[in-house]
């Protein structure tokens, strides 16, 4: 007797094994028809069953999953979350007769044991396995399914196959790519390692397309906006083939740990070919400057687009607005901070050390560590199933290539908490982030022999102020209190004591001779080209009267603390009654200045004094950023889905100098994608200006950005608020 011609395939392996050829391909699929060995073939007792559709209900399913949003026309889903899928057959579905499986399918070797092919059943012969899954009722020929996913299932796109189970082997569906769904991570849940409970988090650290990144300095906090845009066409993809390109094996992409330290790595180019090329050299020709991009997806489509090849250029800010869009697209809640005034410690040693030369000037050639304005890193929300309960929450994560851990450029998850508590064996990377917030600034003199001795000891320059943007708010957050105690306090004590018994080197340079003299710079914001004071207050807190002489160097630097060049040298002496304050003041001319700017235009000031009775020495520095021109968005028409709106961006160049090759960026979720615009040059009180139309396609709050962009004027950016009705 021949086989019935539904069943007319080739024989294949023994049961429950499935072979075959995929050496030109990474995606494996199985056979459409798997024989079992050994079956003698005999006519059925009922017809068997053919699938005619497989529905995936993806608008019904991505709303009940949170992932309506992305724009993407295949199914989303969460971890530990019913979605519902709709089988047609040629005939009524039998429960007590009828056997099908219902199989998903991820990567290039599928194996049970490994949660990379998950069968669940259906039908007469029940079998448990990783997933869920139920009939939830039938009507006529058709059957609807109830599949949950488990919740530490792997993050990524699954195939989907429809196998009828009979006597003789399985008959599977063809592969289908509109039946491929994603799975994601699910902060709604509370078995989930990312669960958040409060859904204004949820929706500011998870949902939120635009967020604002703090720069600046501590005294004058500046910020710009930043387009994650994780829902965004072609970003899901680009995510997951992020972890592709860096070969994450699918056994950690289960784990969101695992996930946020590959990924940290991954977002830089340094060892692995990673997202980003760093450059903090200000020759940016062969790329795009790092202060010129508006978003993430233009990155993240663009890495994507051209075969993995690591995009140019990316600072601080830019590698963390990029991994919290990574994150935030894969279901993590995440956020991005700035630290201001940031240790970057190249001996690891707890110590920030500033060479001085004789005239109190910085020793360029001998000062190796250095002090950031600022530093942004992410934090994700997470339990850490690895350590003690109380060291869950936000982790520290950061791709910024500074240092290695375990042999890559990458740093975290390490626990918020466990930093604040001085709890440095935890993994990951504690101590240099510790280092980051808690660093002692020495400053050292030498002597033109190369002799050096330490004259003044700063413990509360590093570290100053720790924010991130506000749930639901347009405002900043301090949240330097989750990092450390409150200086000099009991718990501060403690945890420095702890962080001692966990490695850390002690402060074996106290206690130095007590001034008893505070020395402190201030200055108004001030406008980029404007001459300004700068102000030295001297405070006595003495019984005598003091003399201090000291010396002000200015210099042009990076925002990492690089000095550029130097600009000014004064001296200045003041006598000051016991008790008394005495204010010094310091002309500061543009045109010491200007010539000599780099990127963010920061100014750094470093004093050197000395007590003439005493002869104790002391020390103080401060960072100056200057502000920027203003750039301008304006809109004309009502804001609503589907019509057309005008945007007029426009700039006024209030320099004497001509900029060249000036770039104009103009981006926004829900209304435009990235446009660039190119002017090759606007000359001294010239004006451009960019129009263009936008149809909104969503209701709701949008933000579009601006940002003008050219090597002699950088950080010149706008965002404009809207409302679509």
């Amino acid at each position: 007797m021949s086989l019935p011609s539904y069943l007319a395939w080739p024989w294949g392996p023994q049961r429950g094994r499935i072979t075959i050829d995929r050496s030109n391909s990474d995606e494996f699929n199985p056979p459409e028809f798997e024989a079992f060995e050994g079956v003698t073939p005999r006519a059925p007792a009922t017809p068997p069953l053919s699938v005619l559709n497989v529905d995936m209900r993806a608008i019904e399913n991505k709303n009940a999953h949170n992932t309506s949003k992305y724009k993407n026309t295949s199914l989303i889903v969460r971890r530990n979350k019913e979605f519902i899928i709709i089988i047609r057959f040629d005939r009524p579905f039998n429960n007590q007769q009828d056997n099908v499986q219902m199989e998903f399918l991820i990567g290039s070797s599928p194996d049970e044991n490994k949660g990379t092919y998950i069968i669940v059943s259906i039908g007469k012969e029940k079998r448990d396995g990783r997933w869920k899954g139920r009939v939830i009722g039938v009507q006529g020929n058709e059957v609807t399914v109830g599949i949950t996913p488990d919740v530490s299932c792997i993050i990524g796109r699954f195939r989907t196959f429809v196998a009828v189970v009979t006597d003789l082997g399985k008959q599977r569906t063809q592969r289908n790519p509109d039946t491929d769904f994603y799975v994601l991570f699910n902060p709604w849940d509370p078995a989930d390692q990312v669960y958040m409970s409060k859904d204004t988090d949820r929706q500011e650290y998870l949902m939120n397309e635009v967020g604002t990144i703090y720069n600046g300095e501590f005294n004058n906090i500046t910020s710009r906006s930043w387009n994650f845009g994780q829902f965004e066409k072609g970003v899901l993809d680009a995510c997951l083939l992020v972890l592709d390109a860096g070969k994450v094996p699918l056994l950690y992409r289960g784990s969101a740990t695992e996930i946020v330290r590959q990924g940290s790595a991954l977002m830089n180019s340094q060892d692995d070919d990673g997202v980003l090329v760093g450059n903090w050299s200000g020759d940016y020709s062969i790329g795009t400057a790092p202060t010129a991009w508006t978003g993430s997806p233009e990155i993240l489509l663009k890495y994507a687009k051209e075969g993995c090849v690591p995009v140019c250029f990316a600072q601080c800010w830019v590698f963390a607005g990029v991994l919290n869009t990574f994150l935030r697209c894969l279901g993590i809640p995440a956020r991005v901070i700035t630290n201001y005034c940031s240790a970057h410690d190249n001996t690891g040693n707890l110590k920030t050390d500033i060479v001085l030369d004789e005239d109190g000037k910085v020793d360029r050639g001998r000062t190796r560590d250095s002090v950031w304005n600022y530093h942004c890193w992410n934090e994700v929300y997470m339990r850490r199933p690895d350590l003690p309960e109380k060291y869950s929450g936000w982790q520290v994560i950061d791709c910024t290539p500074q240092e290695t851990s375990d042999g890559l450029y990458r740093c975290g998850p390490t626990s918020v908490n466990a930093i604040r508590d001085g709890e440095l064996s935890y993994p990951f990377d504690a101590r240099f982030v510790f280092a980051e917030l808690n660093s002692d600034v020495i400053y050292h003199q030498s002597d033109k022999y190369g002799n050096s001795k330490i004259i003044y000891v700063d413990t509360a320059y590093v570290g100053k102020l720790i924010i991130t943007k506000r749930a639901n708010s347009n405002n900043y957050e301090d949240i330097t209190s989750n990092y450390k105690y409150p200086e000099g306090s009991e718990k501060d004590r403690q945890a420095m004591q702890t962080a001692e018994r966990r490695g850390v080197p002690t402060r074996d340079y106290f206690p130095l001779s007590e001034a008893g003299v505070d020395i402190e710079l201030q200055a108004d914001t001030i406008k980029m080209g404007d001459n300004f004071k700068l102000t030295l207050n001297v405070k006595n807190q003495t019984s005598q009267t003091c003399t201090l002489s000291a010396n002000i160097s200015g210099y042009v630097v990076y925002y990492t603390g690089v000095t550029s060049a130097t600009f000014k040298l004064v001296n200045k002496s003041a006598t000051v009654d016991p008790w008394n304050t005495t204010k010094l003041l310091i002309d500061v001319q543009a045109v010491e200045y200007m010539p000599y700017l780099v990127e963010q235009s920061n100014l750094l000031f470093v004093v050197y004094g000395r007590i003439e009775e005493t002869g104790v020495s002391l020390s103080t520095m401060r960072v100056i950023t200057l502000r920027p021109p203003e750039l301008s968005i304006k809109l004309t028409g009502t804001p609503r889905v589907g019509r057309d709106l005008m945007v007029v961006v426009s700039f006024r160049n209030p320099y004497n100098f001509i900029l060249k090759n000036v770039q104009l960026r103009l981006e926004g979720p829900g209304l435009i994608m990235t446009k660039v615009k190119t002017y090759e040059q606007i000359v001294p009180g010239g004006s451009v200006q960019y129009t263009d139309t936008i149809t909104p396609q969503s209701p709701g709050k949008k933000v579009l950005i601006a940002c003008l962009d050219c090597a002699a004027l950088r950080q010149v950016t706008n965002q404009l608020e809207i409302i679509v009705q």
